[in-house]
């Protein structure tokens, strides 16, 4: 009898890629940089602090991966455009930069909705589209865009108004880049990951009460942490997920389950 040919299972690797993380010095973003460098992408860490990302390249190397520092405001359009004129193409795109000011609806100013849509949402679009240019220029192939939203992105929540607004739009803004990006072989997703704790978020946890109203909601009863979240970031930048274009990895225990 003659053996049946498998299927290979398609690379989860990033060797000889070159990848963008944005927000990249602490959380989220420090996490995201780790796993693609792991997978073996040289990764660029970018952040508007210096120490934090230089910190963070600096473990990554030591543990055997590539990984660069850069200094980058992403609100300062005119320093996003230098950033990308100055360095060769990427070919993966983690568009994790962001902020949040949770108040009552009634209470938010000009300001905080200047601030939270601002890098949420024009920063987040400004970024993607400077590093495609980039990749159409030097016609990358298999690039992925991958855009960091959040379970709020799906559902409402209270004094979350700006956020869940910035989130949804980033989630609008990913699927039509998919469209407009899938005749060049250039992918966009989103991951949306439940509350997850990171220096910023840790302090919330210790009102008792608030962190007891996010577990009654995450059905897996524990609050996620940022390597609940490392492996959606390598599948989306990798060949695995090829086929996977304008959609989301909602990352969030069952949140949005009910």
């Amino acid at each position: 009898m003659s053996a049946v040919p498998l299927p290979r299972t398609p690379s989860f690797r990033l060797d000889g890629r070159r990848a963008l993380v944005t927000g990249a010095g602490r959380g989220i973003g420090g996490a995201m940089a780790a796993a693609l460098a792991e997978a073996g992408a040289a990764v660029t860490l970018a952040a508007r602090s210096s120490d934090e990302i230089a910190s963070v390249a600096e473990a990554i190397r030591r543990a055997g991966g590539q990984a660069e520092a850069a200094a980058l405001d992403v609100s300062d359009l005119a320093a996003v455009s230098r950033f990308f004129t100055d360095r060769p193409a990427f070919h993966v795109l983690i568009n994790n930069a962001g902020t949040n000011r949770p108040k009552p609806m009634t209470e938010v100013s000009e300001a905080d909705y200047d601030a939270v849509l601002g890098l949420n949402v024009k920063s987040a679009f400004f970024v993607a589209q400077a590093c495609v240019q980039k990749m159409l220029v030097e016609k990358v192939s298999g690039g992925s865009l991958i855009h960091i939203g959040s379970q709020m992105g799906h559902v409402g929540g209270p004094n979350r108004s700006l956020y869940c607004a910035s989130k949804w739009a980033l989630e609008g803004m990913s699927k039509s880049f998919a469209l407009d990006l899938a005749p060049h072989g250039i992918r966009s997703n989103t991951i949306a990951p439940t509350f997850i704790e990171t220096p910023m978020t840790k302090p919330f946890f210790e009102d008792t009460a608030f962190k007891q109203s996010v577990l009654d909601k995450i059905k897996l009863g524990r609050i996620g942490q940022v390597e609940d979240l490392m492996g959606a970031a390598v599948f989306l930048a990798s060949d695995a997920s090829s086929l996977m274009t304008g959609t989301s990895l909602v990352v969030d225990g069952g949140w949005t389950a009910e």
